[in-house]
């Protein structure tokens, strides 16, 4: 069928050039009678055909349809049938069929079997979506995985970001409470993949939810919704907005001495993108936000506690294992029962009405702080010696410049025992006074025991609080000689 130009060259030649239509049939490449019908319509019509019969196609496309129903159950994703797999089966079955008839068949199968995408609307306050998504950080000069939360709301589209280093469920308690404290306020509905943090069991159409997040929903009162199994489009506009946030604030890669300095890096960047208009009427995200915020719900009261609380036994090396990680406790606490607190960034651990706070490690990793083994390391001086740079790297100066000059003095062999009399002294007498001591003895120069047992022994300075109602007066000193006169029998005058 020719083009509408070509048409219009044609009834030009002839109807107002008057050039024969052998000589047009000719120069146009096509026939006579071709150009005696265009003579009579103005533009080319396709004219309806007569639907051929297809006998090929109609044997083998229900074998087609039966091997996709077997085997559905055992491909995947990745491991899906192709066209080729198909022609080799049916060839292997004896149909005498060829390559492009199975790839047209298996086309029209994934057309009929493709999802119809609804446009759904979005009210204010209604909806938000969370997911997890994978990114790299810099921190403290080392590059690592890390995990970030995201909450968007669908209305306005405001997000809340937030990195951590598990994608576990503290991780993902901690985050929902730092949006909403964020946002300052609550969705009526959140929708979620179905996640371990949230869904223990699935049995559809319900789901068994875990008891820390059906504690979640019950503070904050909202209701969880979750996506279809094996699908990411029932909230693609969080998954969408989770790469977006990567390229536009998360490139290049950044950069802190820690991940705390990085989040409040993120959040103030995706906070500031909020005045950047939208389509909807050209109205900003912050107008949207504004609007939002009132339809949602109330924040609770109290904030909600996100920490997992696990019960732990010290072992005899003063240490506890949670998650897969140890951290080291005070030694006197060996053999005890402990309950820590896990928090997505930290631990705290409570023992006796004790607590010691700790950075929470990855799995197979160790956090020691050795002014837990203090008392210990005073009676072994041996073990001292090999732990001098880890126990001076945590009390700092001028302990410090003490151990240098005691090595210098003595060798480390003998610098370790007096150092462990030193350590008994911090145990006895506390860090500060014993470091006043020890200042005291290197001005000195003087690295004996007795120099700093004279230092010790002097008494402390007394320091009395004085509130602060009263700091602004000022008390005159009087002569104890004017309490003697009072006190004084009164002298007669008989």
């Amino acid at each position: 069928m020719l083009k509408v130009d070509q048409v219009h060259v044609i009834r030009h030649k002839v109807l107002v050039e008057e050039v024969p239509i052998r000589r047009v049939a000719r120069e146009m490449g096509v026939s006579r009678n071709t150009v005696r019908k265009y003579l009579g319509q103005a533009e080319p019509v396709r004219r309806a055909e007569k639907s051929r019969s297809k006998p090929v196609w109609e044997v083998v496309e229900p074998r087609i349809d039966a091997i996709l129903e077997e085997w559905r159950t055992r491909t995947t994703a990745k491991q899906r049938v192709t066209a080729a797999r198909l022609h080799r089966q049916l060839r292997e079955e004896e149909y005498e069929v060829g390559l492009t008839l199975v790839q047209e068949v298996l086309r029209e199968h994934r057309r009929r079997a493709a999802e119809v995408f609804i446009p759904l609307v979005h009210r204010p306050g209604d909806e938000a979506q969370v997911d997890f998504f994978e990114v790299a950080v810099d921190v403290a000069g080392a590059r690592r995985k890390a995990w970030m939360f995201l909450l968007r709301l669908m209305y306005s589209g405001r997000d809340f970001a937030r990195i951590y280093d598990f994608a576990d469920q503290v991780s993902f308690l901690d985050g929902h409470v730092e949006a909403f404290e964020h946002l300052g306020a609550v969705p009526h509905r959140i929708i979620y993949d179905n996640l371990s943090s949230a869904v223990r069991r699935l049995v559809l159409p319900e789901r068994e939810l875990t008891a820390r997040f059906v504690a979640l929903r019950s503070h904050y009162l909202f209701e969880p919704c979750f996506a279809r199994p094996g699908t990411g489009h029932d909230k693609g506009g969080v998954e969408s907005r989770g790469k977006g946030i990567r390229l536009q604030h998360l490139v290049p890669i950044p950069a802190a001495p820690t991940l705390a300095e990085i989040n409040e890096k993120l959040l103030s960047s995706v906070d500031a993108s909020v005045g950047r208009s939208r389509e909807r009427g050209g109205r900003s995200i912050a107008e949207l936000f504004e609007e939002e915020r009132p339809q949602m719900l109330p924040l609770a009261a109290a904030r909600f506690e996100a920490r997992k609380v696990m019960l732990c036994s010290v072992s005899r090396s003063a240490k506890v294992k949670i998650n897969g990680a140890s951290y080291s406790v005070p030694c006197r606490w060996k053999g005890l029962e402990a309950t820590a607190y896990v928090g997505a960034a930290d631990i705290r651990i409570v023992c006796r009405g004790e607590t010691t706070e700790c950075p929470r490690q990855p799995f197979g990793g160790q956090h020691v702080r050795y002014r837990h083994y203090l008392s210990e390391l005073a009676t072994k001086p041996q073990a001292l010696r090999q732990v001098a740079a880890e126990v001076l790297s945590e009390i700092g100066e001028p302990y410090g410049a003490f151990w240098r000059l005691l090595v210098d003095t003595h060798g480390p062999r003998e610098a370790s025992r007096v150092f462990a009399k030193v350590i008994g002294a911090v145990v006895e007498h506390g860090e500060e006074r014993v470091a006043t001591a020890i200042q005291s003895a290197l001005e000195a120069d003087r690295t004996d025991l007795l120099a700093l047992g004279d230092a010790l022994r002097r008494p402390a300075p007394q320091r009395i609080e004085v509130p602060v109602s009263l700091q602004s007066f000022e008390v005159e000193m009087t002569p104890a000689a004017v309490y003697d006169a009072l006190l004084a029998p009164e002298v007669s005058n008989e």
